[in-house]
């Protein structure tokens, strides 16, 4: 089984799971939450099992634990901070996403190169790219999103890892030159819906 596979669809349990706890619901089954994410109750305990997880034989899983156990092995026992660099449309989008509190997520500072954001009200101070290396130096961060126009995303991850920065989450659609001790997870949200409307096309066609 990939690692990577494996990893992901532990993030969609949780989600599912707190689906779950928002409805006042304190146990689950391996049936339940194979049903909630698309997979086999076979599947879900082979996942859970990678992790030394087990429910009870008759009672399932106590939501609680299973989200304290599943939180523990994301590091969710502290808040997991992280800067954005770029406030444009997919940054401002970002940094208006509720959800990043209940996984314990916080975006604390932004970067921009347009003097006019810096005197724009948001729930994080701004600051020009200019002082890039000196907040990451001073707030001990180790994670960015990167939300800036393809020509200057190379140039921005290179400054980021210089800075001590281990991951980066980019939405500009290239192939930054990474060095290996970076993990980097790159979206296209125009690649993710050019594949969704061949797949759907091909469907279509029979």
């Amino acid at each position: 089984m990939a690692v990577g596979k494996n990893i992901i669809r532990l993030l969609r349990y949780r989600m599912a799971l707190l689906r779950m706890q928002d409805l006042g619901v304190d146990t689950t089954y391996s049936y339940n939450l194979g049903r909630e994410i698309g997979v086999t109750p076979e599947q879900v305990r082979k996942d859970f099992s990678q992790f030394g997880i087990k429910g009870k034989r008759k009672g399932g899983y106590n939501i609680n634990e299973l989200l304290f156990t599943i939180n523990g092995i994301f590091r969710k026992d502290e808040l997991q901070r992280v800067i954005l660099v770029g406030l444009g449309n997919i940054g401002h989008a970002v940094l208006q996403y509720r959800g990043f509190s209940k996984i314990m997520i916080q975006v604390v500072a932004g970067f921009d190169i347009d003097p006019g954001k810096y005197k724009k009200k948001y729930s994080i101070p701004v600051y020009s790219i200019d002082k890039l290396e000196e907040v990451i130096k001073e707030i001990g961060v180790h994670t960015a999103v990167l939300a800036v126009p393809i020509q200057a995303a190379q140039e921005i991850s290179n400054r980021l890892v210089a800075a001590g920065i281990k991951g980066i989450l980019c939405f500009a659609p290239i192939h930054l030159k990474i060095p290996p001790h970076v993990t980097i997870n790159t979206i296209c949200i125009s690649h993710e819906l050019e594949f969704l409307i061949y797949k759907t096309l091909k469907k279509m066609e029979g």
